[in-house]
């Protein structure tokens, strides 16, 4: 009988939330695979429970050294890193900060390209009216494409509290740093690691098409479209989600010998 690796031995994963949101995004994850192997689910900096950025911009790159930071303070020498929508460009941004660090990414929901330059003011327009107005306005605006139709109502008021507990502050600091983003696609064509690359069916924000781009991109990736959901499949569908993450994670990053 092949012998099973023990928790200690598995390789660490850390999730990665998005905007406007908080760790507790990954609470399915958290439930399903903390048991196993060490699991980093961080507050990023201005959301949940970590202080509100002073600044007026939080980069990706502050962001990344934050991440590096915490995997030093866990002693994790690798990881496995799990990012959604914002927190999938993190992701990326960690990829190019520390690549020896990563054995796998999951990318979920996400996309890899610099931002418009109406996209740039969008961003910009949306950090001022967080910081005049604060967050429920905009979280009530966006609940239904966040979440599809079919999304139980439980994660739905789910989302919605995320939403409207963060700090407009820090909120805005990390939008007016998403818009200045490089173009991570260069950086997925040279990629060197195992990556999952995941997608709710009826996610508005970032279409299947987009997943589909970013697979054909990476040289070594899986696609996996999760039907009935939109933009938070680990949320909506976290049964397909987690098995299709246990499975990348058996078969790529920690194989039974």
């Amino acid at each position: 009988m092949p012998a099973t690796p023990s928790p200690a031995s598995l390789t660490p994963l850390v999730l990665v939330h998005g905007h406007p949101f908080d760790h507790t995004m990954w609470n399915p994850q958290i439930e399903a695979f903390s048991a196993g192997r060490l699991v980093l689910a961080p507050d990023l900096r201005g959301y949940g429970a970590c202080p509100a950025a002073l600044d007026a911009v939080t980069p990706f790159s502050r962001f990344a050294q934050d991440i590096e930071e915490l995997l030093d303070e866990a002693k994790a020498e690798s990881c496995v890193l799990v990012g959604l929508s914002m927190g999938g460009q993190i992701v990326m941004e960690c990829c190019d900060r520390f690549p020896e660090r990563v054995r796998g990414v999951v990318l979920a929901d996400t996309f890899p390209t610099p931002e418009t330059p109406e996209g740039h003011l969008a961003r910009n327009a949306t950090a001022d009216r967080l910081l005049a107005e604060g967050m429920r306005g905009y979280a009530d605006e966006v609940l239904e494409k966040m979440v599809s139709p079919f999304a139980d109502a439980s994660v739905k008021a789910h989302v919605h509290r995320m939403m409207t507990a963060t700090d407009p502050r820090g909120a805005a600091a990390a939008l007016r740093g998403r818009a200045q983003r490089p173009d991570y696609r260069p950086l997925l064509t040279r990629l060197a690691v195992p990556a999952l690359v995941v997608v709710g069916a009826d996610d508005e924000f970032t279409p299947v098409s987009d997943a589909e781009a970013m697979h054909a991109a990476l040289p070594d990736s899986a696609l996996h479209v999760i039907e009935g959901a939109a933009h938070m499949p680990n949320l909506e569908r976290p049964a397909e989600f987690n098995k299709a993450l246990a499975d990348f994670l058996a078969t790529r990053i920690d194989p039974a010998p």
